[in-house]
């Protein structure tokens, strides 16, 4: 797609574009998942939230994470990542795009590029999990090869509204 790029997140200013887009990606769940707030943050707390954007060059960089950012005619407009799940499987996670530049294919750029790097660092799956009202990213999920996944959802409140898929990354994909 013309005038998206997809960058490697080496550098504190990069990690700083991610940081402030990671945070508003939580006011957008908030704003989507309005009875969900405290589960949310809860969720987030449990995962080390906080923790993970302060130390984002260490945790979502090589040998075992990744972290991208999508800048669309020069502005950093979105972010995935990546960290390890399990021995030879990495979760996709925290994906967000700027509603500026929802529609121009920054998402799908976004997930194309996290499977090749993980098939790069030697992951044979890629697991990620969604909540029930993430229809745009789910209807992407699944038309880039995501299948529904039979491991078992997180046990905390919402969990019924998780939806969790996986995909091999073996092969063409």
């Amino acid at each position: 797609m013309t005038g998206v790029e997809i960058v490697l997140v080496r550098t504190e200013t990069q990690a700083d574009h991610v940081r402030e887009m990671a945070w508003e990606f939580v006011g957008w769940l908030h704003e989507r998942y309005p009875e969900m707030r405290l589960v949310i943050d809860e969720y987030l707390e449990n995962q080390d939230f906080v923790g993970m954007l302060e130390r984002l060059l260490a945790h979502f960089t090589p040998p075992a994470g990744e972290c991208l950012l999508a800048v669309l005619d020069g502005a950093p407009v979105g972010i995935l990542m990546l960290k390890p799940y399990a021995d030879g499987v990495a979760e996709m996670n925290r994906m967000f795009v700027r509603p500026a530049a929802r529609g121009k294919g920054v998402a799908r750029a976004l997930c194309q590029r996290l499977i090749e790097r993980a098939r790069e660092m030697g992951y044979r799956d890629m697991v990620l999990s969604g909540l029930d009202r993430h229809v745009e990213a789910i209807a992407l999920y699944r038309s880039i090869g995501f299948l529904d996944d039979v491991r078992k959802a997180d046990t905390q409140s919402g969990a019924d509204r998780e939806i969790l898929m996986r995909l091999t990354l073996s092969g063409d994909g």
